[in-house]
């Protein structure tokens, strides 16, 4: 399986656990601790716009508001992150998206498959948060998980240096891959709402 099919697969599965996102679990809490459901989708929405532009090898900034300013009340909330999830899904599907080098949002340039990886990786991990706080079980892939496992565990400690991951939680090697995906980016693969 490619690299743009693992992450078409993962943005799939995101998809699917935004479907079934009702308006009631908007202030649901999520594994992700500093984000409530409706924090989370804000944060796939604000950030959404940078990562397909990497894809594109378009360095497009996120919006000078906060994460915390994308305005959820307003319109199809549903519709406005599975059409963002999908053109990121689609931007990376291009046949240049995973070669060269790209921008992910500000001027310093990073390998495009390094940044493809981590879109799999947010896609995949958020995925879980989101069916976690939802009640939902996220349909995620052997595939899927395996790439996106091998490539967290590539920058995992770089990526808590930079706060964007918490502590790994221990589990044990046996444990299911989902879980192990979950740990390694600071969740605990047993949190409930």
């Amino acid at each position: 399986m490619s690299e743009a099919q693992h992450l078409n697969r993962a943005a799939a599965a995101l998809t699917e656990v935004v479907e079934g996102i009702e308006p009631g679990h908007l202030t649901a809490p999520t594994p992700c601790t500093e984000y409530a459901v409706r924090d989370l989708l804000n944060h796939l929405l604000f950030w959404g716009p940078s990562l397909e532009g990497a894809a594109r090898k378009e360095a497009v900034p996120p919006p000078a508001s906060t994460e915390s300013e994308v305005d959820l009340t307003e319109g199809d909330w549903k519709t406005a992150v599975v059409e963002q999830t999908d053109r990121t899904a689609q931007s990376w599907s291009g046949p240049d998206a995973w070669s060269g080098s790209t921008h992910m949002g500000g001027p310093n340039e990073m390998p495009s498959a390094v940044v493809g990886s981590m879109v799999t990786i947010e896609f995949a991990v958020h995925t879980w948060d989101l069916a976690a706080a939802t009640g939902q079980s996220p349909r995620l892939d052997e595939d899927v998980l395996g790439f996106a496992f091998g490539e967290l565990a590539k920058i995992a400690e770089q990526g808590r240096s930079m706060g964007a991951f918490g502590p790994e939680v221990a589990v044990p090697d046996t444990a299911p891959l989902l879980d192990r995906l979950v740990a390694l980016a600071g969740r605990n693969p047993g949190w409930t709402p």
